[in-house]
């Protein structure tokens, strides 16, 4: 994965709370191959109307927020089921971060793992950025390294678990942060041979 350390980027407000894993790609998209893209699916049903037609009031539509790297939403972000299918249709769209003021728990998970990073910031905080965007600000600058959000004249914290912001840092999936402890690995193993010889396993017969 691609380190992630900090982003600027175009940030687009998605004022809505509980937006769900079957909203941001309905399954029936889900038959086809990850190798074609799933970005094309993002939030459909609500980015578009019954013909396929783009829906010219919802924000991802919005000429200035084309190639937008960031979303900002409400409340329970990524809820439902479990499909990391929703992962790739950020992904694959362009999206490098959504924040808001909680995930679901699988979601938040699975973009982690795919290079996506899930800022939790305050309701408060939330709705101060919602405000500055759907004010006209544009850009937004998202630092990992000092956890804050820049826009405009505004700055907020936010939070990500700490294991989850090592390996978003680093570029890191499970298997490279486990290597990254491979001396600690190697000397306790060392030190337990000493402690436990009888649990080591026998060679030969």
């Amino acid at each position: 994965m691609e380190a992630f350390t900090k982003l600027k980027g175009v940030a687009c407000p998605l004022p809505l709370s509980s937006v769900d894993t079957d909203q941001l790609i309905p399954a029936r998209f889900m038959k086809r191959s990850r190798a074609e893209g799933y970005g094309g699916f993002l939030l459909h049903d609500l980015r578009f109307d019954e013909a396929g037609a783009p829906r010219p009031d919802f924000p991802l539509n919005a000429p200035e927020r084309a190639g937008a790297q960031v979303i900002v939403a409400r409340r329970n972000f990524g809820s439902g089921s479990s499909r990391e299918a929703a992962v790739y249709a950020l992904v694959d769209y362009g999206i490098r971060c959504v924040i808001a003021p909680s995930f679901g728990d699988i979601f938040a998970s699975n973009a982690v793992n795919n290079g996506l990073l899930p800022a939790k910031v305050t309701e408060a905080d939330g709705e101060s950025l919602i405000a500055a965007l759907e004010d006209g600000a544009h850009d937004m600058l998202v630092d990992l390294e000092d956890c804050r959000i820049v826009v405009g004249n505004l700055s907020v914290p936010f939070t990500v678990d700490p294991v989850w912001r090592t390996k978003l840092l680093n570029g890191w999936d499970d298997i490279d942060l486990t290597m990254s402890q491979a001396d600690a690995i190697k000397a306790f193993v060392a030190a337990d041979v000493q402690a436990r010889p009888w649990a080591m396993p026998r060679r030969g017969g």
